[in-house]
């Protein structure tokens, strides 16, 4: 398959980066700055599944916002935003090393969801999809959480792990997409690409 639209890629993500490459797909990376105050701060009563919908929602909508302000070209832009949660708990980016080894304790020996929601914005409109994945941890010693978070791996990545990194030693299962944890599902974000009108097989 071939995609023949150009788009403008809304994260600075290096893994949502090197995903469009892997898929052919030819984009800018635009570094739209971010908004004062909480980092995507969640809304009383919000839900996990609403909190990543409307954040990426958010992320797309503030791109095309920014795109007229700095007299860019018109392209679609592609936003997405991961959350990792258990039950109606999001693990977010942790703060620090003792934050990491927190939520590392957490995700140890359990299975956790991880829903990556990728918006595909025309102008205004938005367009949609939602990869929904489980993802069961092997119960982890004190001395490898010790050693990961010595690695530095688990800033910057939601539930402080990175499956495409050394915490794919972690991982027992999943049951899902495996893009989709890196924060990119490639299979629903081609079609989104495929709903543009600018893929050919």
């Amino acid at each position: 398959m071939q995609f023949h639209t150009k788009i403008y890629l809304a994260s600075a993500s290096p893994r949502r980066h090197e995903i469009l490459l892997q898929m052919g797909v030819a984009h800018t990376v635009l570094d739209v700055p971010a908004p004062p105050g909480e980092d995507e701060p969640r809304l009383a009563g919000e839900s996990p599944a609403d909190y990543v919908r409307r954040t990426a929602k958010e992320k797309a909508l503030r791109a095309v916002a920014w795109i007229s302000t700095q007299a860019l070209p018109q392209q679609p832009v592609l936003a997405a935003d991961t959350t990792v949660f258990i039950g109606n708990d999001i693990l977010g980016k942790p703060v620090d090393d003792d934050d990491a080894r927190q939520m590392l304790r957490r995700l140890s020996g359990t299975t956790h969801s991880v829903h990556t929601a990728v918006v595909l914005a025309c102008g205004q409109h938005l367009d949609e999809k939602v990869s929904m994945t489980d993802v069961r941890m092997k119960r982890l010693s004190d001395a490898e959480i010790e050693a990961y978070c010595a690695t530095g791996e688990p800033m910057g990545k939601a539930g402080s792990y990175g499956i495409q990194g050394r915490a794919a030693l972690f991982i027992e299962h999943i049951a899902g997409s495996y893009s989709g944890v890196m924060g990119l599902p490639i299979f629903e974000t081609g079609q989104l690409l495929q709903r543009l009108g600018g893929a050919s097989t």
